[in-house]
């Protein structure tokens, strides 16, 4: 009158082990479910009874009690419907329980007794796979638990059919999963060759991407800032397995779920400037990941920066330098990855037109003070790459000009890059910690005194000058040098104040 099932629960980007235990005992026909069970757990009784009864299956009489293991883990959603039907047919002995052992089983169960997809599966089936066990999933989730490599898996689209599979008749049919990884089915992005002119700003595009870098484009309206921004994941290196498998297991346990054609392709998320803080960073109830953790291993775009409330972009210093950001909630602490790379815009002045080279700005100090200081020191200090974005000539557009580099041929230059970051210190270049910067990064003579002065004469900070190696080291690896030398530094720091100013050195 006992039977144990196992099942996986979903917390944060993990799916810790759930041991669904159903009890069959004399007395009132009653169904209770405990171990921290959320209102769609506690509402799994009903879907189940009438799953059962639909699938012309006996529903046992008496008190069944239902208890999901360990009882100190939140437990949501429907995907613990299967395995509490399961458990009460193995109580009631009308399925074999021997048939459960070694096997986790995911679905929540429509009335009819049809499976029906659910949210993390993927997280799941990675640590189920780790368990060496087998998993039932439903059908329509099959093609997203496929992704997993050495996963056996099965894909189940109604009750009946775990049933006749658990009593001996028509077997699911198990796969064991090789993981495809497919770079071809990636879409494609939007091409560089489309920016005309702008050959500044688009240098430090290829920088940012060839190291990690975030970067702050500065500049008039429609001189191309956003066109830039959406392409840079068109010359990012193409995605690693482990970089993909992250990557969807965030997307997984997120509210909108995963998509299969989102495989290997490098997130690009742009929340509008109304977006609250608790979207930017995530949260809930139960803590589901963010756009800066959705962003994780892609691009994070923030159009018109100083338009996002101040606690919106305050948000993003943590995750800029740890790689991580903490969720916490009265019941929940959940860490979510975020190494995001950050692309944000932003005008001059309210009015965008200051330092255009025509007259037409004529926003009071007062009124571009507050606009300016909406972004705090300390988030600028975080921002490696500082571009001002030049207003094009008229020529540039309306002439036939020489064709621009596309972006396949900045994207050989960027992967070239981060192999020699790769294998040189298993990083990229901005995710160096200090004592690294000082190994990698160290400049020549020259390079050293030429630093020296740019912390003195511009007060930069210890962060600052740190960054303006890590992007130096970049140009060098782009280049191909070994060493970090004065040109190097030299260009690194015209890329770290939009005003230009640093450029007359």
């Amino acid at each position: 009158m006992l039977a144990t099932v196992l099942s996986r629960a979903s917390f944060g980007a993990n799916a810790p082990q759930v041991w669904v235990e159903v009890h069959l005992s004399p007395g009132l026909p009653v169904m209770s479910i405990v171990g921290m069970p959320e209102g769609a757990v506690r509402e799994s009784k009903d879907r189940v009874r009438s799953a059962i009864t639909t699938a012309k299956l006996s529903f046992p009489n008496g008190r069944i009690t239902v208890n999901l293991a360990p009882a100190d883990i939140p437990k949501e959603g429907g995907r613990f419907d299967l395995p509490i039907a399961l458990g009460v047919l193995a109580a009631s002995q009308q399925i074999a329980a021997e048939g459960l052992d070694g096997c986790e089983f995911f679905g929540e169960l429509s009335l009819s007794g049809a499976i029906k997809p659910i949210y993390g599966v993927l997280p799941a089936i990675c640590q189920a796979a780790q368990a060496r066990h087998r998993a039932v999933v439903p059908r329509d989730n099959f093609a997203e638990a496929a992704l997993v490599a050495q996963a056996e898996i099965a894909g189940a689209a109604h009750l009946l059919e775990v049933y006749r599979h658990l009593q001996g008749g028509t077997p699911l049919s198990f796969v064991q999963c090789n993981g495809v990884f497919d770079h071809a089915a990636v879409t494609p992005y939007p091409d560089l060759a489309d920016v005309r002119a702008q050959g500044h700003a688009r240098r430090a595009l290829e920088i940012a991407a060839a190291g990690s870098h975030s970067i702050l484009l500065v500049g008039p309206p429609g001189t191309g800032k956003s066109m830039l921004a959406h392409r840079l994941p068109g010359i990012l290196p193409p995605m690693t397995r482990e970089e993909a498998m992250e990557t969807a297991a965030i997307a997984s346990v997120s509210s909108r779920g995963f998509r299969v054609s989102q495989w290997a392709q490098r997130p690009f998320r742009a929340p509008h400037h109304t977006t609250p803080a608790i979207a930017l960073t995530g949260g809930g109830t139960h803590p589901k990941p963010g756009e800066i953790s959705l962003a994780h291993n892609g691009v994070l775009f923030l159009d018109e920066l100083p338009e996002f409330d101040r606690r919106v972009i305050e948000s993003l210093r943590e995750p800029l330098e740890t790689g991580t950001i903490c969720v916490s909630r009265i019941y929940d602490q959940v860490d979510f990855p975020a190494r995001f790379q950050l692309v944000a815009t932003m005008n001059s002045c309210p009015c965008g037109y200051l330092g255009d080279g025509t007259p037409r700005c004529r926003c009071p100090d007062s009124q571009l003070q507050r606009y300016q200081s909406r972004i705090s020191g300390a988030l600028m200090d975080r921002l490696d790459l500082q571009v001002r974005v030049n207003r094009v000539a008229a020529a540039c557009l309306s002439q036939a000009t020489a064709p621009a580099e596309t972006s396949a041929e900045v994207a050989r230059r960027v992967a070239h890059a981060r192999q020699i970051q790769v294998d040189r210190q298993r990083s990229c270049n901005a995710h160096l910690n200090p004592a690294d910067v000082d190994r990698y990064c160290a400049p020549d003579a020259r390079g050293l005194a030429l630093a020296e002065q740019i912390v003195n004469r511009f007060d930069l900070s210890a962060r600052a000058y740190q960054r303006l190696l890590r992007v130096a080291r970049t140009i060098a690896d782009l280049e191909g040098k070994p060493c970090v030398s004065g040109l190097h530094i030299g260009e690194a720091v015209t890329f770290r104040r939009p005003d230009g100013a640093a450029s007359a050195m």
